[in-house]
């Protein structure tokens, strides 16, 4: 992706965000040089991957295959291995319409998946089988809004603005907007993009960016370029 891309999908969805009433964080809005000169007070901010995330999975492909993110809080592995203490995250996401995010599960991340607003968020939905790998005679069974429901492999969940649904790990699940773009909410488990993430196909999480421009606003995977571990 380019450079601009990214500051315009930053603006964009921004104006998109606070249509609903929602507020980002003051550090969404700090410049690269405001994120330096801070450098050694935000170990909280670039050790827990805080805020702004814009991917097209390596493919180039952002209005077809892509989400946009913003990590707002985040705990730590260490406290989720000790069983106390930061052991939540919290996201907020927008899929375009018709805009896929590719079929993922994770290893570890229990999440609720919000409809925060806009139009429907579909989501295909499979089990894993034994070794990880989708199985596709297994029903699905997950927790909306507290509500035990059993699906198809393969059906596909929509939820309308208000409703969720609990994903655990093992889950298979893609999604997109349908009928518009959509806000999504996300709160889950401590969040690892790293390594919590596995595709069914071989792609990557996170955009490789050409450099047309400046950046408006650093992305979570900038920051290893920009800070040193």
């Amino acid at each position: 992706m380019k450079r601009s891309q990214i500051n315009e999908i930053i603006e964009q969805s921004d104006e998109f965000i606070r249509s609903f009433g929602f507020r980002l964080p003051q550090f969404a809005y700090w410049s690269p040089s405001k994120f330096r000169d801070r450098n050694g007070q935000i170990d909280g901010i670039i050790d827990a991957g805080l805020g702004w995330d814009i991917t097209d999975y390596g493919t180039g492909d952002f209005d077809n295959l892509g989400l946009f993110l913003f990590t707002t809080r985040n705990g730590s592995q260490a406290d989720l291995a000790a069983g106390g203490g930061m052991c939540y995250a919290e996201k907020i996401m927008i899929s375009r319409n018709d805009q896929i995010s590719p079929m993922h599960r994770h290893l570890l991340k229990t999440e609720d998946i919000i409809n925060r607003g806009g139009a429907t968020l579909a989501i295909e939905m499979f089990e894993s089988d034994f070794e990880g790998n989708i199985d596709r005679n297994a029903k699905v069974n997950v927790a909306c809004d507290g509500v035990m429901r059993s699906f198809a492999p393969g059906d596909v969940l929509k939820l309308l603005p208000g409703e969720s649904v609990t994903l655990r790990p093992g889950n298979w699940h893609k999604f997109w907007g349908e009928g518009g773009d959509v806000l999504i909410g996300e709160v889950s488990g401590v969040n690892d993009d790293n390594t919590d993430n596995i595709f069914e196909q071989p792609i990557g999480r996170f955009a490789k960016i050409e450099e047309d421009v400046d950046p408006l606003h650093l992305l979570v995977s900038d920051y290893p370029n920009h800070f040193s571990g």
